[in-house]
């Protein structure tokens, strides 16, 4: 990267940051960076779901779309860079890896197939608007970077599903010491039952077991509310877990609010494998990580069974923080990362057109909560890894 490719790249992401864009409100980022794509030399649209697409010349060879977003959590950060840091909100999460994929496929505009990047909207929402619209309107891609931050040698290989759930009961007004179960009653052992349906090892700091929080808890002793939320391991049977919640409910309701299965690429696939290249390449030591967490791979991975990883520089524990920032040599060592991953991609064989949509292009979140497609059979658990 030259000196010249490195001060635009920074600029870019610092521009970015200074467009506030909490979940929502990112029109004004999505006009901001299609205007920055055009001037990098790509074609840029902004679709119905208000995100803001670049893309090269289309070319013979494969299709790779890289899906970052724009959507940060709410609370301002004031901008500046200091020492080499660049503070700002969505320094990590995730304008930083927005702005390195941008400044990848801008640099390599002579890709010989199509490279696609896509700012999408609320991806800090339950519904990843933004990513269901893309995995039910565009061509399927020959492969998918998803960019959150990992840290520049990280190379994340899946994620946890997640499942919210809202639990209602009411129950007749009466005196607090009659033995009548009360609704407040009646949610905390719901609560618990959910629990022991989970099972003793059940818990956050496992990629392969399944955790629950309790989100929030409000109500009186006629009427209760939970908001509860699970975060749930490859292989995890949604629908038979939501069919024994109720058979627990005690009168109540049991509202599924959004449910998408884990995902997680064997260390095989030709994107882990592209992006562990461009890490070497650069210096690093590849750190091959899953996380407990959620992301658009997610999302995309129920629509697009294609080779997937996520990538992006930044230190994920300071996401959302009011200390988010990001090294600059670190965001730069990302670029140069993608665009290793990117030459590496170049030689995956294009697939047979096919149409965008189809059986699994629906979006099953709030409409069809509890019908889960099963992750593809490439992304079954290699192991624990904490």
């Amino acid at each position: 990267m030259t000196p010249a490719e490195a001060d635009a790249a920074v600029e870019l992401l610092e521009s970015a940051l200074a467009v506030p864009s909490p979940s929502g409100e990112e029109h004004p980022l999505a006009v901001h960076l299609a205007a920055r794509m055009r001037e990098a030399g790509l074609t840029a649209s902004i679709d119905a779901a208000g995100n803001v697409i670049g893309e090269t010349e289309p070319r013979p060879g494969p299709t790779v779309m890289l899906v970052g977003h724009l959507d940060t959590v709410p609370g301002e950060l004031p901008v500046r860079r200091t020492g080499g840091v660049i503070t700002g909100r969505g320094a990590v999460d995730a304008k930083g890896p927005l702005a390195a994929m941008i400044s990848a496929v801008a640099a390599e505009a002579d890709f010989p197939g199509r490279l696609v990047v896509a700012g999408v909207v609320e991806e800090e929402t339950p519904r990843s608007r933004g990513a269901v619209h893309l995995g039910r309107t565009r061509p399927v891609p020959d492969a998918l970077i998803v960019g959150e931050p990992g840290g520049w040698q990280g190379v994340v290989l899946g994620y946890k599903g997640k499942l919210d759930l809202r639990y209602r009961v009411t129950r007749a007004a009466t005196h607090p010491s009659n033995p009548e179960p009360k609704a407040t009653e009646v949610a905390a052992a719901f609560w618990q039952h959910l629990l022991d349906l989970l099972g003793p090892d059940a818990g956050h700091a496992s990629f392969g077991t399944p955790g629950a929080t309790l989100v929030a808890m409000h109500g009186d002793a006629a009427a209760a509310a939970l908001e509860i939320g699970v975060r749930t391991p490859v292989g995890f049977d949604i629908p038979a877990f939501t069919a024994a919640l109720r058979e627990r409910a005690d009168g109540g309701t049991l509202d599924v609010l959004n449910a998408v299965g884990a995902v997680l690429s064997p260390r095989t696939d030709p994107v882990v494998r592209a992006l562990t290249a461009g890490v070497r390449a650069a210096g690093g030591t590849p750190r091959p990580t899953r996380k407990t967490g959620t992301s658009d791979m997610n999302t995309l991975a129920e629509v697009w069974d294609v080779p997937m990883a996520t990538y992006g520089p930044g230190d994920s524990a300071l996401d959302h923080s009011d200390d988010e920032h990001i090294a600059v040599d670190d965001y730069l060592r990302g670029i140069a990362v993608l665009r290793t991953a990117l030459r590496h991609l170049a030689a995956l064989p294009p697939r047979a057109a096919a149409p965008a949509t189809g059986p699994a292009a629906a979006d099953t979140r709030p409409d069809r909560p509890d019908t889960h497609p099963a992750a593809p059979a490439a992304r079954q658990p290699e192991g624990v890894l904490r």
